[in-house]
């Protein structure tokens, strides 16, 4: 169970009832990948982003770390950032350990509380800059940014190839919501991971220790703990596969058998027959030329790119 400090805020555990009873009722069944991410699942991920299979993190941190100077080069000083999805915050803190600029302040978001503190934690150690933390969506971030900007320009960050977990209608709302969220000489920085070789997408989402399976499957365990769910964890498998038509790798949960399963909290039965699966993660892959297009539609401009070609990831800087 999380601990009392790590419950999410009352609105969002509602949230988190009426999305599982939706979800799991929808054809094909379904689970919102952003509520993998309890304390246990952020340590999961982080674990994920060390594997050597998965070349997302490792390749997006050396490019932050090798261009820092060129990224900051053209945006005004002094400069507030925002990064949606902050994670461990270890990104940010090479980008900024690297730039050796001074920042007006930082503000961080995530769903997750447990990924906050480690973010705060790890940008601690910098020279003073002042960091707010907000927990929430990304939605409600750029909401909060909106109305809370103060004074300086601001960059926002949207790594780890975040943007894939969007349907492609969804990313472009997104995308189109970062930019009414930003006004003149402010910028985003965009990481996307690129197509590359079904086998290493393979690898990445269904790595030979199973990281990514208990990743996977403790979205099943944290129902169980906080919604009083009857899931056998044993009895569903995990499943990655790449979708060529769509561009995108899908994470499954199969289950083995046929099984009734229970959830106290939505007052909600299911029959799951055996081989049926739950969706619970889309992770789209772009071309760089598609990054670029993607953002130009949205309303932004420029578009300065930085390509890892041997781990297929890129950064792409565009201005608002």
């Amino acid at each position: 169970m999380l601990l009392p400090s790590e419950r999410l805020a009352p609105s969002t555990a509602t949230d988190f009832v009426t999305d599982v009873a939706e979800y799991l009722q929808r054809t094909p069944r379904q689970l919102p990948s952003r509520y993998f991410y309890d304390a246990l699942g952020s340590a999961l991920f982080d674990a994920i982003c060390r594997l050597p299979w998965y070349r997302v993190t490792r390749a997006e941190t050396a490019l932050l770390a090798r261009h820092a100077r060129e990224i900051f080069e053209p945006l005004p000083r002094p400069l507030n950032i925002t990064e949606l999805g902050c994670g461990n915050g270890e990104k940010l803190a090479v980008l900024l350990e690297n730039s050796h600029e001074r920042f007006r302040r930082v503000h961080l978001v995530d769903i997750s509380p447990a990924a906050l503190r480690s973010a705060r934690a790890r940008l601690a150690v910098l020279p003073a800059i002042p960091v707010t933390t907000f927990q929430g969506t990304y939605e409600q971030g750029l909401s909060r940014l909106a109305t809370h900007r103060g004074h300086g320009a601001w960059l926002v960050l949207f790594l780890g190839s975040n943007i894939g977990n969007f349907d492609p209608p969804a990313a472009r709302d997104l995308l189109r919501q970062i930019r009414a969220s930003l006004a003149k000489d402010d910028a985003l920085l965009l990481g996307t991971d690129l197509i590359k070789s079904q086998r290493a997408l393979q690898l990445a989402y269904d790595d030979p220790l199973q990281v990514t399976a208990a990743f996977n499957r403790n979205l099943l365990r944290r129902i169980n703990d906080e919604l009083g769910g009857t899931f056998d964890l044993d009895s569903f498998a995990h499943r990655a596969l790449w979708n060529p038509h769509e561009s995108r790798v899908e994470m499954h949960l199969v289950s083995t058998r046929a099984q009734l399963v229970r959830i106290a909290a939505a007052d909600l039965e299911i029959e799951f027959k055996k081989d049926e699966s739950i969706w619970t993660e889309s992770s789209y892959k772009y071309d760089p030329e598609q990054v670029l297009s993607e953002g130009r539609l949205a309303g932004f401009s420029g578009g300065e790119q930085w390509i890892d070609e041997d781990a297929r990831f890129a950064l792409t800087l565009f201005r608002a």
